[in-house]
């Protein structure tokens, strides 16, 4: 049986939440006392949260804390966490950089897409650990879908096809940042760069290895290491990564419409 992801979009009642990413008027309490807060500072106290502790430590108490208000208080703005994390998805997408590409190649609109999106992961690393297989459909996230179509657009692809040259570049860049993220995670965590843990380990690893059993693997690795100071840099792979990515689209998108 497959494992359901711990943070998860549309995992909440969706009536109520698409009425309150597009903030109809109808969703709205009209009972009770006047609100000293609005829904968009609950939303930023959320995401201040999140980006400082994680999603481990997102709670409606803790958002009511940042906002010196009791939890009773959130509940009248969002149902529960499911609705709220829906809100701060869509938040963060409606304030995703948009670079201007108009007039500009294909491969530089993409990069810049791709560049805008690494970007907000690394603004808001619990972005990684959300699984968006059913996707966010407020108005940031369908203004980021449109403004990053048009990157894509005007080269004679379908329309299927539009959808899937972004999926896989939005792809990605999200399995990018997200190791990236965890390997800043473990450098943190360990107190150690990868140089001062390979100098560590290294030394260790040969009084057991031999290097004529494995000739490829030594021979490559120490190249490796020795070029990226460690077994592994994510800004090296994200654009070796990207280079190629775009290579591999090339046959469809440099065909005349």
């Amino acid at each position: 049986m497959y494992r359901v992801p711990r943070e998860m979009t549309n995992a909440g009642d969706p009536a109520r939440t698409i009425a309150l990413l597009w903030r109809d008027e109808s969703a709205i309490p009209r009972k009770g006392p006047r609100r000293a807060l609005t829904l968009d500072q609950v939303i930023g106290a959320a995401i201040e949260v999140a980006d400082a502790d994680g999603l481990d430590a997102l709670t409606i108490r803790r958002v009511a804390q940042a906002l010196n208000t009791s939890p009773m208080t959130i509940y009248t703005h969002v149902p529960g966490k499911a609705e709220l994390l829906d809100l701060m998805v869509d938040a963060v997408y409606a304030h995703l950089s948009r670079t201007a590409t108009t007039g500009q190649p294909w491969r530089a609109r993409l990069t810049a897409v791709a560049q805008d999106n690494r970007a907000l992961f690394q603004d808001h690393p619990w972005l990684t650990t959300v699984s968006t297989q059913r996707p966010v459909l407020g108005p940031g996230a369908i203004a980021k879908y449109e403004h990053e179509l048009a990157a894509l657009d005007g080269h004679g692809l379908t329309d299927v096809q539009l959808d899937d040259c972004l999926t896989y570049l939005l792809t990605f860049v999200h399995a990018s940042a997200r190791t990236a993220i965890e390997a800043q995670a473990v450098r943190q965590a360990t107190a150690l760069t990868d140089e001062q843990w390979w100098a560590s380990a290294g030394p260790l690893l040969a009084r057991v290895l031999n290097p004529a059993d494995y000739p490829l693997a030594t021979r490559v690795g120490e190249a490796a290491g020795q070029a990226h100071q460690g077994a592994y840099d994510p800004d090296h792979m994200y654009e070796f990564g990207l280079a190629r990515l775009l290579d591999g689209l090339a046959p469809l998108l440099d065909r005349t419409p």
